[in-house]
């Protein structure tokens, strides 16, 4: 026995010591890839030597002579600290994600080929101006500056992640960068998935006043009635199949109503206690570990600029200079639309057009699948634009048999000169001069915010689709690519973009709202962002006669939910205080327990606060039970609140009562049955998964911020070294926006936010302040990982200023780029 035990306890003293020592060599080869801050490295390609001062929040100040050092230095920046997140967003438009991780992202490959964006990007090259192949060239060489450096050196690979998914790197070139701006416009439109969802919703709900209740219209101008999906297309459509919700793995694009959203708003010097002008941006995007957004500042020949850059596109994107600052918000402008593509009955190599049968222009195209037999697909376009894979967006449940679903799209272009329009932005010294440098953009479009020293404004950029104004859908829902009312007939001129140059009460902004009356077809959009935030921003803006940076700051961390305080009365109305008896532990003694919390709340979703979780639970299975019986299957896509909807059941708009009543029961269910039973469904579900008394529940516990790694965060041990999870307070609708997923154990998780904010104050530029939701770097040992990422929840900020003396005295190193 004793020789048993003896031999137990070398195996498990062993089986701990090669732990050790495994643990210690995996420390050892992450760490190589750890960027040295400090350091002097000759390079060639510099026209002079480059400094690249690292503030003690990571964050590089780059000083150059000239603007093509200075781009250089951005370039080599990004790649020090965000190499894996560059190489990944370009495999992922490239659609060559399959060559290191195999059969999981077979399908983004083949959707990013079939959208054939790279090639797209590789013509849109020779459209840049001048200045801008200079600083493309000059960025993708000081990447390749660091790819040589790991590469000699043998510095891990240039990041942990490489060990595991290894591939060769081959040199960044200028048309990656064009091809990332392209990607982000794919996932900041989400127009496609509107379109099918109302195609199908009709199908169910043929009545046009009901499908205006689960699909409103923002509140505004009347809009015509649409005919029904059904009479645009030839029958008979698929058999009706529930989709089953599902993400693929490393998707291009979110799901419906996660793709861009965004605050912003200015104020001039009238309305500014300081005598300068403000702005305020906080543009909202998927919610990452590291965070898709990376601070940097620039000194160009037309001085300063600091702010926010995505890693693989030279500009600063989000910002400000010496003489001006620009904001980004989402402009959902409808800048898809979708074809039914008839086929030839006889020749399926052809679709039908308005002057007869056409051949379908292809290619083929081979995507090498790791440790599997390469796919080779056939890529098809129309005169509308590329064929769709049908298993794609639930496209197979509109497209009837014998045709196929193309895309048109204003990213779909080889003539794309978006980055040309961005960098003469940067470089921009006025608001009219920022107006006339956007002309160039194309795709995505935004809603771009402006101050310079004494003006505010605000533009729509981004290429508008003109539609004819007989196109059967209006561009809402697929429509027969072969009627050519439905086809585009080309683009608006840029004077057709909305704009707001120096307004009368001298503020602007946007929270993704409706910004325009135009009619169809100059209407921009019928599906807008927001509804409910744009309420409580006015309220706070026109709440106090000047703004200072603090006001700013106070309204873009708002957590008070006006769609609580709009709807609980209603829902609640022949609930509150009825006075009924109630036994202790009954659900009924519950129900008065939440009713009470719930009475007494002013409608702030604080993460400390029982009562958010309360009402979003009351409102989400409210929803569920209003919908279910009407839509079946179909009701789990709208996976999140629709507060107009709800309103429009509870004020019995145009007969929206209906709406509460069960189809299948004998009986007529009022508003109120159905308010009280969604209370209980919420109140059971509270219970089972957070237990206890109401009082002691946290919103805080269910809206964590998720921020993971997008490929190792569901991996085992290494996800509790490379995710960041944090309580948070906002919600859905509240101007500091947490977009819930609305899916999964816990559809309350944070997943969707404003990965980087910034408030910008002209009266003393130097008082500028931002932050992003993580840290700088991408290297989960560093500890730039996270150091931003509890500022970032706690509200706070860091100082964004162009001082190089304050950036030289709290430096944690400076690297120093030399002629060889």
């Amino acid at each position: 026995m004793a020789l048993v035990f003896r031999w137990l306890l070398r195996l498990v003293s062993l089986s701990i010591v090669l732990t050790v020592l495994g643990a210690l060599m995996v420390y050892y080869l992450a760490s190589r890839s750890l960027p040295e801050y400090d350091k002097t490295m000759p390079v060639a390609g510099i026209t002079a030597d480059i400094e690249i001062i690292r503030d003690n929040a990571g964050v590089p100040h780059i000083m150059a002579l000239s603007d093509r050092d200075a781009f250089f230095g951005l370039g080599y920046a990004h790649a020090q600290d965000r190499l894996w997140q560059m190489i990944l967003m370009r495999r992922t438009v490239q659609g060559r994600l399959s060559e290191i991780f195999g059969t999981r992202t077979v399908e983004t490959d083949t959707l990013m080929r079939r959208l054939d964006l790279y090639p797209l990007a590789v013509q849109s090259v020779a459209h840049q101006d001048a200045a801008t192949l200079d600083a493309l060239e000059a960025y993708s060489a000081g990447v390749n500056a660091r790819l040589e450096e790991i590469n000699q050196g043998s510095l891990g690979r240039g990041a942990p992640e490489f060990f595991m998914f290894s591939a060769p790197l081959a040199p960044w070139k200028p048309a990656d960068s064009i091809a990332l701006t392209k990607l982000m416009a794919f996932q900041l439109t989400g127009q496609l998935r509107d379109e099918v969802l109302r195609a199908r919703t009709s199908l169910l709900i043929p009545d046009a006043d009901r499908l205006s209740d689960i699909l409103p219209d923002m509140p505004g101008s009347g809009t015509a009635a649409l005919p029904a999906y059904a009479s645009l297309v030839p029958g008979p459509l698929p058999s009706f199949t529930p989709s089953q919700p599902r993400q693929a793995f490393l998707a291009a694009t979110p799901p419906r109503g996660l793709a861009g959203a965004s605050n912003a708003w200015a104020a001039d010097a009238s309305r500014s206690a300081g005598g300068g002008t403000l702005l305020a941006n906080d543009p909202h995007l998927g919610l990452t570990a590291p965070s898709i957004w990376y601070l940097a500042r620039m000194q160009l020949q037309s001085g300063g600029v600091i702010g926010g850059t995505i890693p693989g596109i030279p500009v600063v994107l989000v910002g400000r200079s010496e003489r001006l600052a620009w904001g980004l918000t989402s402009s959902y402008l409808d800048d898809q639309d979708l074809y039914i593509e008839e086929l030839n009955p006889d020749n399926p190599e052809q679709y039908r057009t308005p002057d007869g049968y056409a051949r379908f222009v292809t290619r083929k195209s081979i995507i090498n699948i790791k440790d599997h037999t390469p796919a080779t697909i056939t890529m098809r376009w129309t005169d509308n634009g590329p064929v769709l894979p049908r298993a794609n967006f639930d496209l197979d449940a509109i497209t009837p048999p014998g045709h196929v679903v193309s895309l048109a799209w204003t990213a779909l272009s080889g003539k794309d000169t978006s980055m040309t329009a961005a960098i003469g932005l940067m470089m921009s010294g006025s608001v009219e001069e920022a107006i006339e440098a956007s002309r160039a953009y194309v795709a995505p479009s935004q809603n771009l915010t402006l101050i310079d020293e004494d003006t505010v404004a605000m533009k729509l950029i981004g290429a508008m689709p003109l539609r004819d104004a007989a196109n059967q859908s209006k561009g809402r829902m697929p429509s027969p690519g072969w009627i050519a009312e439905n086809r585009w007939q080309g683009m608006l001129p840029y004077s057709a973009n909305p704009a707001f140059l120096a307004p009368e009460g001298g503020i602007v902004g946007n929270t993704n709202n409706k910004i325009t009356d135009a009619p169809f077809p100059r209407h921009v959009s019928f599906d807008w962002g927001d509804s409910q935030r744009v309420q409580r921003w006015k309220a706070l803006m026109q709440g106090r006669q000047v703004h200072t940076r603090d006001s700013f700051i106070e309204a873009q961390l708002d957590t008070v939910s006006v769609t609580a305080r709009t709807l609980l009365p209603l829902i609640g109305r022949d609930l509150w205080f009825t006075g009924e008896a109630a036994a202790e532990g009954t659900p009924e003694r519950q129900r008065q327990r939440a009713l009470e919390l719930l009475a007494n709340w002013n409608g702030e979703m604080n993460e400390h606060l029982p009562e958010p979780l309360i009402y979003s639970a009351w409102l989400r299975a409210l929803q569920s039970r209003l919908i279910q019986d009407d839509l079946g299957p179909l009701a789990t896509e709208f996976d999140h609140v629709e507060p107009l909807f709800i309103e429009r059941v509870y004020r019995d708009v145009n007969g929206a009562s209906k709406w509460c009543d069960i189809i299948r029961s004998a009986r007529t269910e009022t508003c109120a049955d159905i308010a009280r039973l969604a209370l209980d469904d919420a109140l059971v579900w509270i219970d089972e998964n957070y237990g206890g008394a109401l009082e002691s529940l946290r919103w805080g516990d269910a809206h964590q911020a998720t921020h993971d790694h997008q490929v190792l965060g569901d991996v085992p041990v290494l996800r509790y070294f490379v995710n960041i999870r944090q309580s948070t307070s906002g919600g859905d609708n509240t101007l500091m926006r947490g977009r819930t997923a609305g899916t999964g154990a816990n559809p309350y998780r944070n997943v969707h936010a404003a990965g980087y904010r910034g408030v910008y104050d002209f009266a003393d530029p130097d008082s500028s302040v931002f932050i992003i939701s993580t840290g700088q770097s991408g290297h989960f040992l560093s500890r730039h990982y996270d150091d931003l990422g509890q500022l970032w929840r706690r509200g706070e900020y860091i100082p964004m200023s162009l001082d190089e003396g304050l950036a030289r005295a709290a430096s944690v190193g400076i690297t120093r780029l030399v002629k060889p």
